[in-house]
C-alpha cells in the first residue's frame, strides 16, 4: 500500500530535508526583507534626547556661571550653579531663546526679600544677570553712608571677620590696598565682610570696602510689578541704585523678567584649567564649593 504522506515529496519533486527547512528559509526571508534601521532608532532616540532636556531646560532648571565680582562673598567668579524655574511663573523670558510663545507672567508669584534671583537685565532685557532682591513692590529703598534703609528702618549691619579669597585667574582684587601674602607665600585679597538681617530673618553677608557714590542714594519706591535688586558686593555692582539710562545700572527690574531662583553650586573652578592639560581639570576645581546652597 502507497504511503501517501512519503509519496507527496516525491511528486513534488521535494526531499524531507527541503520540507524542514522550508518555514526557517521564509522566516529570514520576511527578516531580510524588513531590516531594522539602526540609524533610524538612533535619531528617534537622539530627537526624545532633545526634547527631553528642552523641557526640563524650560519648565524646572536652567545652568548658569558667575561672570563678574558683584555676588562676593557668596557667589565667585568661576561658579556654576543651578536655578529653578518654577518658583515664580513662566515669561518669555524664563524661556530658552525667549521664544514668544505667550505674553505677560503665568503661575506668577513674587521671590521674598533676601532671595538670590536670575534675571533678564533692564534696559535691553537679554542678559542673565543675578542679584539680591532686596525691595519688593510697596518697599521703600535708599542707602545712607552704606547703610541699607529698608521702609525708613535701617536693616541691622553686623561686622565679621574679613572675608578672605586667593588670587586666580578669575578672582582679583578689587584695589591694590586690598591684597596680602598670605603665610604659604600666595596672594589673596582681605575684605571687610558684615551680616545684614531682613525683616522676615533673611540674613545674608555683604561686602562693604570703601565709600562709593551710591553709598548715599535718594529714597526709591518700588512699584507695582517690580523689583529693587542689590548685589552682596556693594562696591561693586551695578544693580538698581543705579539708572540704566544715566548710569550704565540696572533700575528697578520688571517681574515679568525673573528668569529662576538660585538653587546650588554645581561646580567651581579658579580659572587655571587647560583643555589640553587634563590634570589641570582637577586642580582647578574649587573642591569646597559644590552643594553650597541659598
Amino acid at each position: 500500500m502507497l504511503d501517501a504522506d512519503a509519496l507527496w515529496p516525491q511528486i513534488m519533486g521535494m526531499s524531507d530535508t527541503d520540507i524542514t527547512e522550508a518555514p526557517k528559509a521564509a522566516t529570514e526571508a520576511s527578516a531580510t526583507k524588513i531590516p531594522k534601521s539602526e540609524t533610524r532608532e538612533f535619531l528617534g532616540f537622539v530627537v526624545k534626547l532633545i526634547v527631553t532636556v528642552l523641557l526640563l531646560r524650560t519648565l524646572l532648571f536652567a545652568p548658569f556661571s558667575i561672570p563678574s565680582e558683584s555676588m562676593q562673598p557668596k557667589l565667585l567668579v568661576g561658579d556654576y550653579l543651578l536655578v529653578t524655574k518654577w518658583n515664580y511663573g513662566y515669561s518669555r523670558n524664563s524661556l530658552p531663546f525667549r521664544l514668544p510663545l505667550f505674553s505677560g507672567r503665568v503661575f506668577s508669584s513674587l521671590p521674598e526679600r533676601g532671595t538670590v534671583v536670575v534675571f533678564k537685565a533692564p534696559p535691553s532685557n537679554e542678559v542673565d544677570f543675578i542679584k539680591r532682591v532686596i525691595g519688593v513692590p510697596g518697599d521703600r529703598i535708599q542707602m545712607k553712608g552704606g547703610q541699607l534703609i529698608l521702609n525708613g528702618a535701617a536693616v541691622p549691619k553686623k561686622r565679621l571677620p574679613d572675608f578672605l579669597v586667593p588670587v586666580s585667574e578669575n578672582t582679583h582684587c578689587y584695589a591694590p590696598q586690598f591684597q596680602e601674602t598670605a603665610s604659604d607665600g600666595a596672594a589673596r585679597c582681605r575684605y571687610p565682610r558684615f551680616q545684614e538681617t531682613l525683616p522676615n530673618g533673611k540674613s545674608y553677608e555683604v561686602l562693604d570696602m570703601m565709600t562709593i557714590m551710591k553709598d548715599d542714594t535718594e529714597e526709591f519706591v518700588v512699584p507695582p510689578d517690580h523689583l529693587f535688586m542689590m548685589g552682596d558686593n556693594r562696591d561693586n555692582s551695578q544693580d538698581s541704585r543705579f539708572s540704566p539710562e544715566f548710569e550704565s545700572g540696572i533700575g528697578l527690574v520688571p517681574v515679568v523678567n525673573l528668569v529662576g531662583r538660585a538653587w546650588f553650586i554645581a561646580f567651581s573652578t579658579d580659572g587655571s584649567s587647560h583643555w589640553y592639560n587634563p590634570i589641570s581639570w582637577f586642580t582647578a576645581a574649587r573642591l569646597d564649593r559644590p552643594g553650597t546652597g541659598f
